[in-house]
């Protein structure tokens, strides 16, 4: 019906121009083309036609699963419950009122909880802060679970990377963290946690989100995004590190997935120094040839991301970041475009590109350093990067369209693309460097992963299809850099 009501639209239109130029044979071109899209009353709706749908298309036929595959995928070491629930709705409930947005690096009252949200709110920016006040937070997490609407779901960035590997029956997946009774109902039942690895008590983590364009007074969010805090003790201090190092002996598994380092920010300096020792040695425990992804969170400690480029770095494989812990990771420890601030809008790709390749140039695996670091993930919320040291890796093309495409089906809780849904903002066109010469990319949604080198290293760029109203935020890091995983093939004997 649809296909015939745009049929006879069409040949209404032609007959119009056809009448008026049989009737005005010399109307000048100019004014014939006024006339033809004054007709045209409205644009045509996203479909298969649209460049989101045509994108979309492109992706699914680059896809395809690597020749060799995980079959059992360990992660850990940060689980806990994520209690989402709108921002603004609990800070009224906590009768606060927008004043100065003002970040704090750790958050000691309510008046600082509500200042961090108005400052990143106000930027439309994701931001993960630990509440030092045991009892303050106990109050404001009661209130926050008792709110209407408040969900309760699977958190912390080892439970969701778990989460989404589980979803694929044919691997077997291991979680190491503190899993309370809260979570081990809500976990897969694919998922095997160990014996020592249940606590008690959940730790709870509070989301607060916020949609683009909603309104609090004065502040207006320019994106969607969220804001996350908690006052977690088991995962601040990895406590189920060594469980999980032990437990990987039994479990054998072909991929090591590692987070929750960010999590070290509410210890005291020197336990930071101590543990991050401690965790370099762990890691170091693990069998040699099996590869090691360590996904990073957002971070404020300049002194403790320095101590991790420098000791963790090269112990691990692969790493999963975002613009903002990308530019905080050069910021401490001196890297390309360390004198930004931060991102103004859109993070620039041949900056972000520089950033890439200095991480793997200076911290990664060449012929001079013993480094194992290979391959770097980057996603914003408009396009992705993998960045792999030459030799390493196969199927990254498709890894990253799968990273990217599952950030558009997971924000709208879809199975698959759905293109009137979604909005292609990536640049159409950028440099791939701003540090030397580099080359234009133009990007053709009919071929959505651009592909350069840089002496060694490989880059393969995809744009995102925003959601435009997304359902949920939380996890998309996660589960972009579970997917990109999932269909990264490592070389074997390199």
């Amino acid at each position: 019906m649809a296909l015939w009501r745009g049929s006879a639209y069409a040949g209404f239109l032609a007959l119009a121009v056809g009448c008026v130029l049989l009737l005005e044979p010399q109307l000048p071109g100019s004014a014939l083309r006024s006339l033809w899209s004054s007709l045209q009353l409205a644009p045509a709706p996203p479909g298969p036609g649209s460049p989101e749908g045509r994108l979309a298309a492109a992706w699914d036929a680059l896809i395809v699963r690597p020749a060799r595959r995980w079959r059992r995928v360990a992660v850990g070491v940060n689980a806990c419950v994520d209690v989402v629930l709108s921002g603004v709705k609990l800070l009224q409930a906590l009768g606060r009122s927008p004043g100065n947005g003002k970040d704090h690096t750790i958050l000691h009252s309510r008046n600082d909880l509500e200042e961090a949200f108005v400052h990143f709110m106000g930027k439309g920016a994701a931001a993960e802060r630990f509440f030092s006040d045991k009892e303050a937070f106990h109050d404001i997490a009661q209130t926050a679970s008792e709110l209407p609407g408040a969900q309760h779901y699977v958190g912390g960035n080892a439970a969701l990377i778990g989460q989404k590997f589980a979803a694929n029956s044919d691997l077997k997946v291991l979680l190491c963290g503190p899993v309370g009774p809260k979570l081990h109902e809500l976990l897969d039942d694919n998922v095997f946690v160990p014996p020592e690895s249940l606590q008690e008590v959940d730790e709870f983590h509070l989301i607060l989100e916020y949609q683009a364009g909603e309104e609090w007074g004065r502040l207006k969010a320019p994106h969607a995004n969220r804001f996350i805090f908690s006052h977690d003790l088991s995962n601040g201090a990895m406590n189920m590190l060594e469980v999980f190092v032990s437990s990987l002996e039994e479990f054998q598994p072909d991929l090591v997935v590692l987070s929750g380092l960010h999590m070290m920010e509410g210890q005291s300096k020197e336990l930071q120094r101590k543990r991050l020792l401690e965790v370099v040695s762990s890691i170091s425990d693990i069998p040699t040839g099996i590869p090691i992804h360590l996904e990073l969170a957002s971070m404020t400690n300049k002194e403790l991301m320095r101590s991790i480029v420098h000791q963790v770095f090269p112990a691990v494989t692969s790493l999963g970041l975002n613009e903002q812990e990308l530019l905080f990771l050069s910021q401490a420890a001196s890297g390309p475009h360390s004198s930004l601030s931060s991102w103004n809008g859109i993070p620039d790709v041949g900056m972000v590109s520089d950033i890439l390749f200095w991480i793997l140039k200076e911290h990664g695996r060449s012929k001079s350093r013993a480094s194992d670091l290979t391959r770097i993930h980057f996603h914003t919320l408009v396009y992705h990067i993998l960045a792999t040291v030459d030799g390493h890796w196969a199927n990254q093309l498709a890894a990253v369209a799968a990273g990217a495409r599952v950030a558009g089906t997971q924000a709208c809780a879809t199975d698959t693309i759905d293109a009137s849904r979604v909005s292609l903002r990536a640049p159409r066109e950028f440099m791939t460097s701003h540090s030397e010469a580099g080359s234009r990319i133009v990007i053709n949604p009919n071929e959505p992963v651009a592909k350069w080198h840089r002496e060694g290293v490989s880059f393969h760029f995809t744009p995102v299809l925003v959601c435009k109203d997304p359902i949920r935020t939380v996890g998309l890091g996660d589960a972009i850099s579970a997917e990109g995983l999932f269909y990264s093939e490592v070389r074997p004997h390199s």
